[in-house]
């Protein structure tokens, strides 16, 4: 199953690849949003 998610910011840095012991990718970043 793959899930979509649309967000909508700054990021703050590059994002961080990695992978799980299964070979999974995952992704880790920051996103910097406006609160109004």
């Amino acid at each position: 199953m793959i899930n979509n998610v649309v967000l909508v910011g700054r990021m703050t840095r590059d994002a961080e690849l990695r992978y799980t012991p299964s070979n999974v990718a995952v992704a880790t970043f920051t996103l910097a949003v406006n609160r109004t």
